[in-house]
This record gives C-alpha cells, sequence and structure tokens, in this order.
C-alpha cells in the first residue's frame, strides 16, 4: 500500500512557473514507478509526465514536453513536477500516482492516487 499527499499547487500568471510536491508513505516507494496526471473542469483525466522507480527513465505528454519536469528522490519518498512557462490550458486538478510493475502512461493501471492539488494560470 502507497499513500500519497500533493502540495504545491496555487495561482499563477501564465509564463510563471510552480513546483508540485508528492510524498508517499510506505517503505518501498523506491520500487515504484509515479506518474502526474491532470484533470480539467468537464474533461477527462489526463497523462502529464512519468518516471520509472530508478528515475532513469521518464516521458512526458506532447502538450507539456519541454516545459515541465519530472524528478524523485527515493531517499526523501517524494516525486516532483516543475511546471515552467505555465498557460492558462495547464489549468487543472493534478493528481499524483503510483504504479507497481507499470510505468507507462495509462491511468487504469495506476492503483494508488493522491487527492490532488489545484493549479490555476491567469492570462
Amino acid at each position: 500500500q502507497v499513500q500519497l499527499v500533493e502540495s504545491g499547487g496555487g495561482l499563477v500568471q501564465a509564463g510563471g512557473s510552480l513546483r508540485l510536491s508528492c510524498a508517499a508513505s510506505g517503505r518501498t516507494f523506491s520500487s515504484y514507478a509515479m506518474g502526474w496526471f491532470r484533470q480539467a473542469p468537464g474533461k477527462e483525466r489526463e497523462f502529464v509526465s512519468r518516471i520509472s522507480w530508478s528515475g532513469g527513465s521518464t516521458a512526458y505528454a506532447d502538450s507539456v514536453k519541454g516545459r515541465f519536469t519530472i524528478s524523485r528522490d527515493n531517499a526523501k519518498n517524494t516525486v516532483y513536477l516543475q511546471m515552467n512557462s505555465l498557460k492558462p490550458e495547464d489549468t487543472a486538478v493534478y493528481f499524483c500516482a503510483a504504479a507497481s510493475g507499470y510505468s507507462g502512461p495509462a491511468k487504469q493501471f495506476y492503483p494508488y492516487w493522491g487527492q490532488g492539488t489545484q493549479v490555476t494560470v491567469s492570462s
């Protein structure tokens, strides 16, 4: 079992930056791949980024590539999402998720989810 708590969301102007954090409980955090997803009002939850258990492999949605960076610190049981050059269309609730044995973009294969943190980008 993994419990996840996101933080770091807020209101920012377009072009600004935020860093989201996701703190995980449990001694086996380093064995889980981690993902970030987001859900805007009236839209499906979508993949943003993911990182392998070791941090050696990352992937991004095309919409955030070059602007967002995912990283993890296994000693701190934490995964981060650095978001730069934010756009109004990045406004959403951002969720982190954990998966064992899977490190792709499909949300249905992530059994553990945090409660989400709101990111609002004003124009």
